[in-house]
């Protein structure tokens, strides 16, 4: 008989509790809608209790279907921050959403004056914004935590008070060293925190205690951020090992191995250090391209311009055009992250003609997404000296065949599509896996990868002059918001 694992994997807008077996297939799950709270522009709040209430229901229901699971994963969308008081075990305040820019000042002023490269979309500030709000609370009775932190604390009623080395790295947190072996204490002093409201970081495989609140108690075995997870769950293990994941938003990440970060900065092509995942106390290494805005351009065309009736229908409308007649899109609905980490940039179509139809202006909006992956695989590969000569690709959009093909024509190399859009859940299961002895090195986890299909650029495609193009597109996008794009963190 199979064994059986639950993973909770809570996203930005909804939460998942999925059954997998050992060969990592989802065979079972609930699904809950969690959007974000927006009570005002550049605000993202939401409500921790009623999150861990929902993630609880979904689990429960599910676990009524199915057999008894072996172990429990963990996987979250990252930076998220909740704080909540020991005693009680509630929330002090509405947790803050990882998109929220509350605090994009407090990051100018330390960049200004102390050098140190802090960005809002980090923890650190977020914590220090609800400490300051909330000056009653006894800092002894305090906790802090990210998504995991938070769902390990409610899952075995408040007995542990833990977080694993990817959820509190220095990419996600701000709180620690650049190599993400302890806290950083000159930033925690400067904005306020007392180390006492901080988990105990541990492995991103380990049992770390067991979930009463869920039937059998099955032990909690697994912690890991939502894209670590995913890169695990595309059995990218070894170096130079690479996926993209294409949802509302785009993440391309890469294995580099084991050597860290010297500095908490940005590489000089714009991709970020990402610790991979922490086992035997030790971090795994590698780095990760940002895109803002992927899905969103779909959602744009079906929702504001409707010119499509669903996003599935945009791969069919712009089948029936070869190219873009040359129409380019730049899909900067939200500004450019890596490389160019422009937040004043916009998107931009161009090369319209009286003869422009509704097939270009789609073909043209999925071939910009898959030029702004080609950008994301060109600053990693020019940051980490890294050769990437095949691509695992899952997220919603890796449904969309013309979205595919346009991927790997754009970025030369072949793509790999996931058995499943949520390759998240694959990782985090077979992290519990490997904690509870299914398994014994996360090298394994290469043998269970099973791509549904393998799609080669073109031959017919001319990439250097497309790519040429799509560069003097990008940069009229860019610097549309002076004021914005003169931001950097």
């Amino acid at each position: 008989m199979s064994d059986l694992f639950l993973v909770i994997d809570v996203g930005t807008t909804g939460l998942r509790a999925a059954i997998l077996d050992d060969r990592l297939a989802i065979i079972d799950y609930e699904y809950r809608s969690a959007p974000p709270d927006v009570p005002f522009e550049g605000l993202a709040e939401f409500d921790a209790a009623l999150l861990s209430a929902s993630v609880l229901d979904a689990c429960r229901t599910v676990m009524r279907r199915n057999d008894a699971v072996v172990a429990v994963g963990i996987t979250n969308q990252r930076a998220s921050t909740v704080v909540w008081s020991r005693s009680t075990g509630q929330p002090i305040a509405p947790g803050i959403g990882w998109q929220d820019l509350r605090t994009i000042t407090e990051c100018i002023v330390a960049r200004a004056e102390l050098g140190w490269s802090v960005a809002p979309n980090q923890s650190i500030t977020k914590l220090a914004a609800i400490l300051a709000a909330h000056p009653d609370h006894d800092l002894g009775d305090l906790c802090f935590g990210t998504i995991d932190s938070w769902l390990a604390w409610t899952l075995t009623n408040g007995a542990i008070h833990v977080s694993d080395g990817t959820n509190m790295s220095t990419t996600t947190t701000g709180m620690r060293i650049a190599d993400g072996s302890n806290w950083a204490v000159d930033r925690l002093a400067h904005f306020g925190i007392d180390p006492t409201v901080l988990p105990t970081v541990v492995d991103s495989a380990s049992v770390v205690g067991d979930a009463t609140a869920l039937p059998g108690s099955p032990p909690i075995a697994a912690l890991i951020g939502d894209q670590q997870a995913s890169l695990i769950g595309q059995g990218c293990v070894s170096p130079g090992d690479a996926k993209l994941t294409l949802g509302t938003g785009g993440m391309l990440d890469v294995v580099t191995g084991s050597a860290p970060p010297t500095e908490i900065a940005r590489n000089a092509a714009g991709t970020l250090a990402l610790p991979t995942w922490q086992l035997g106390g030790e971090l795994t290494w590698g780095a990760e391209g940002i895109m803002l805005s992927a899905g969103t351009n779909i959602e744009w065309l079906r929702d504001d311009l409707g010119i499509i009736d669903t996003c599935s229908a945009s791969h069919d409308i712009a089948e029936q055009c070869t190219g873009t007649d040359g129409v380019v899109y730049v899909p900067a609905l939200l500004g450019l992250a890596t490389p160019q980490w422009d937040y004043g940039a916009r998107g931009t179509l161009l090369g319209l003609t009286r003869g422009t139809g509704r097939a270009d202006v789609v073909r043209a909006v999925l071939d910009g997404v898959a030029h702004r992956s080609a950008d994301l695989v060109e600053a990693v590969v020019a940051d980490t000296g890294v050769s990437i000569d095949t691509l695992r690709l899952d997220g919603g959009m890796a449904e969309n065949p013309t979205l595919v093909q346009g991927v790997a024509d754009a970025t030369g190399v072949a793509v790999q599509v996931s058995p499943t859009t949520e390759a998240t859940s694959r990782g985090a299961a077979f992290l519990a896996g490997l904690a509870v002895g299914r398994w014994t090195d996360v090298t394994d986890v290469a043998d269970l990868w099973n791509p549904v299909r393998t799609v080669q650029p073109s031959p017919d495609v001319d990439r250097p002059a497309l790519r040429t193009r799509w560069a003097d597109a990008t940069e009229r996008a860019g610097g549309w918001h002076r004021d914005l794009s003169a931001l950097d963190f």
